[in-house]
C-alpha cells in the first residue's frame, strides 16, 4: 500500500524556524534525514521523497476566466506549508506509522528531537484494478 507521509511547519514561522537551526544543527538534521531515507530505500519502500522550500519559493496558480494560468506568489492558503515528503509503498500502515515516527523524531535545534506533528495519507489504488 501507498502512503505520503507529510511534514507541515507553520508558514508564517518558516523563516524563524530555519534560522533558528545552527550549522551543526542542519548537519545532523540532515543526517538523521539521510539515514531514514536510506533505510527506506534498502528495504524497498522509498518511490520519492523531498525536502522542500519555504513559502516564498512557492507559487499559487489557479485559471483564469480566459483559461491562462493566474499566478501569485505564496501558499495559497494561510497557516501550514508542507516542508516535505515521502513517497512510500510499505506492507501496511504500521510500517507507514513507523516512518513517520522516525521523521517526527528528527533533531531540531539544539539537537532536541522535534517531536513535529507528521501526516500519513494512505493512497488508494485505482479502483478500476479493485
Amino acid at each position: 500500500m501507498k502512503y505520503m507521509i507529510q511534514m507541515n511547519v507553520p508558514a508564517a514561522e518558516w523563516d524563524a524556524i530555519m534560522s533558528s537551526y545552527s550549522e551543526d544543527d542542519m548537519k545532523a538534521m540532515f543526517a538523521h534525514m539521510g539515514a531514514l531515507n536510506d533505510d527506506i530505500t534498502a528495504a524497498g519502500e522509498w518511490v520519492d521523497g523531498q525536502g522542500l522550500g519555504g513559502p516564498s519559493l512557492v507559487k499559487t496558480v489557479r485559471a483564469g476566466s480566459d483559461g491562462r494560468p493566474q499566478v501569485t506568489d505564496g501558499p495559497a492558503y494561510e497557516g501550514q506549508i508542507l516542508a516535505g515528503y515521502w513517497l512510500v509503498d510499505v506492507k501496511s500502515e504500521d510500517r507507514a506509522l513507523e516512518i513517520a515516527a522516525r521523521a517526527s523524531a528528527c533533531p531540531g535545534p539544539g539537537g532536541t528531537p522535534g517531536s513535529d506533528p507528521v501526516e500519513v495519507h494512505p493512497i488508494p489504488g485505482d479502483p478500476t484494478q479493485a
